[in-house]
Parts: structure tokens; sequence; C-alpha cells
């Protein structure tokens, strides 16, 4: 596979760093090089954009036994408050207005001790979303200390011979370690909203929908005014992904394939765009003051991980 020339933006300030750790069954892959290339390539984009003073340490690992990718990470249970009040101050210490800005001068996430989602006091949120908002005491790591795990079927990919985009699904991965995701994939856990069900409305509503049912689910950053990108309700998916021909995969043009679907489409080549960059805007990673204006290819399938346990669920493509 080809990788195209990517121009990425110097950043203002030290920010995002993301260490990558290759597994032996990627470094003994034929492809081990242009494999490696590639999740370097992505983790370029993540480190060029955003701001945020931390660094993720994800080990990445190849297996042919999955559909197309796979993310394990840690996630904690915290007071609502506690999330608002971090929000809040990344927020205002942004050096220039955000998504995440409107947002809370909106009153889009609301400043109350208990969450608009469910009403309870509690919220969930991954380790590494927590410290990207500065949060102490929230590190938690697997066996090597890695942040999250990002396991990839690389043949399934054009750079072992198949026909989904590496590229994307990497970035898929990892926008789940950093924290996009819906905590109605938790199903073995109380149902505690992660931080992208904040912005989870049913469609032209200034209602939540926080239920796998129907199909009726937007993501929306100012109350339900206006939906963003629908969100998945096929239930051998991902919630916190994006609809996609309710498991079909999505072909495009209209929608075109995007990195955050649930389902993958064969020889499309998805791109990361403003969707997945605004959810994770408003859910606390600072972009850089002149983002750069680029466009990669993009898209994946993943699975989920729990605090403390590793659940796994997949996400299966269209093949």
């Amino acid at each position: 596979m080809l990788l195209l020339p990517t121009a990425f933006a110097a950043p203002c300030c030290a920010g995002l760093i993301i260490t990558p750790t290759f597994d032996s069954s990627i470094t003994s892959d034929p492809h081990a090089a242009e494999i490696e290339a590639t999740i370097n390539q992505a983790i370029g984009f993540y480190e060029s954009y955003y701001t945020n003073p931390i660094n993720v340490n994800i080990d990445f690992v190849e297996s042919n036994s999955i559909s197309l990718g796979e993310s394990e990470w840690y996630y904690f249970t915290i007071p609502y408050s506690t999330f608002y009040n971090a929000l809040k101050t990344t927020a205002q210490n942004a050096p220039y207005p955000t998504p995440l800005t409107g947002v809370i001068n909106g009153g889009y996430v609301p400043n109350q001790t208990n969450n608009p989602v469910t009403n309870n006091s509690s919220i969930y949120a991954k380790s590494v979303n927590l410290t990207a908002l500065g949060l102490s005491g929230y590190n938690a790591t697997f066996t090597g200390g890695y942040n999250g795990i990002v396991t990839l079927n690389v043949g399934e990919t054009t750079v072992g011979g198949g026909q989904y985009e590496l590229l994307a699904t990497t970035e898929h991965e990892i926008d789940e370690v950093l924290g996009l995701g819906s905590s109605l994939n938790l199903s073995s856990d109380p149902a505690e909203p992660l931080p992208e069900d904040l912005y989870r409305y049913a469609g032209g509503s200034s209602s939540y929908n926080f239920t796998t049912s129907g199909d009726d689910a937007y993501f929306s950053i100012n109350g339900g005014a206006t939906d963003l990108v629908q969100f998945n309700q096929d239930s051998s998916g991902d919630y916190g992904d994006w609809w996609s021909n309710n498991g079909g995969g999505n072909p495009g043009p209209n929608p075109p394939p995007r990195v955050q679907d649930a389902y993958a489409y064969p020889g499309t080549t998805p791109t990361l765009g403003a969707a997945e960059l605004t959810a994770l805007d408003v859910i606390g990673y600072t972009p850089v003051p002149e983002p750069a204006s680029l466009t990669l290819l993009a898209f994946g399938l993943v699975a989920v991980g729990g605090a403390g346990v590793r659940r796994l669920r997949i996400s299966r493509p269209n093949r």
C-alpha cells in the first residue's frame, strides 16, 4: 500500500505524545515496516493536533482471529461534578475558543451534582481521558505499563492483501483508547454514561437518547439543536460509533465513509473528519491554535475494555 504524504502543523507547545510498542506479532510480519509506518502516521496526526501534555503508551498487536480491530482500556467511576469541573477548566485554559468552549459557555454539559443523562451522581470515564483532563490518580495501566492495547487484523487490510484501510482502523482504535465510546456497550455494569454519551440525543430533540432500542440517536454539541452525525444502534456494533448502513457498512458517498463508522465497507478510504475530532474536543482534548488543514485516510472497527477487568466486544465488518 502506498502511504500518502501528509503535512502536519507544528504544535504551539508540548502536547500529546503517543508512544507505541510493537508486539512481536507485528515485528515478525513480512510487512512489518509498512505496518509500523502506518501506525506511526496515525500517531503523528494526533500528536500534531492535540496539546494536552500527556504521554499515552499503547501496545500494538496483530491477530487474524478478530474482525478488523479491537481496543482495550481502563475506565473509572467518578463523581460527575469532578468530571464537569475538569472539563470546564480545560475549556478555560484552551489557547483559543474550541468546540468545548461553546459546550461549557452554552451550558450544554450542565454544572450540577448529577449527570444529566441518568440523573445519578457518577459518570464513567476512561483512564487516558481523565489524565488528559488533568485529573491525577487515574493512570491505570496493563502489564507492561500500557494505557491501552490495540489489536489489528492486518490480513483484512490492504497492507495484508485485504480490502480495508489499516490507517483508518488504527485511527479508530486510537480514538477509543483516548476516550470515545458509549457505556451502552458495558452491559455487565450499571448504566452510567461515558463522556461521549453526554452528547447523545434523540434526533432534532433536546432529550437524551441513552438506549439501545430504536434508531434515533445523534451526536450533538448544542443540546440537540444540531445533529452532527447519527450513532450506530445495531446491536452487534458499538453504540459510540457512527451509523453505517445498519451493519452493512457505509459505501458512500453520502455520507462519506468515516473513521468512527461502526462497520467497514470494502474498498473505501474513510476519513478522519470533523465529527471524530469534534467528539474528542468536547470530551476534553484541546487542538492546536491553528489546526492543520488536512484529511487523513481512516476507518475501523473496535471492541471495548473495562476498568480492572478487560471486557471485549467485537464489531464485525461487512465482508
